[in-house]
């Protein structure tokens, strides 16, 4: 967790994550994908050809919510996805 960078207004987790290679990013997008998708739980994604940036915020969409054992337990699920 220690590459998340914590914000405050409004509350969110962010995180680039960096890749040698387009194809390698690709791949890291598919897994976050298929994750989202299996989580039901839709981070703001950004992306080049070898880096992808991910903003996570509170499951409420109320901007006063602050972040959950959940959010950081969702973040570390995206860091599971490197290996």
């Amino acid at each position: 967790m220690n590459h998340w960078q914590k914000r405050t207004r409004p509350f969110r987790l962010e995180r680039r994550f960096e890749f040698e290679t387009y194809s390698e990013t690709r791949e890291f997008l598919e897994r976050l994908g298929d994750h989202t998708e299996a989580a039901k739980r839709y981070p703001d994604i950004s992306f080049g050809r070898t880096y992808v940036n991910i903003t996570l915020r509170p499951e409420a969409d109320d901007e006063a919510v602050e972040l959950t054992e959940s959010d950081y337990q969702f973040a570390a699920e995206i860091d599971g996805l490197l290996n």
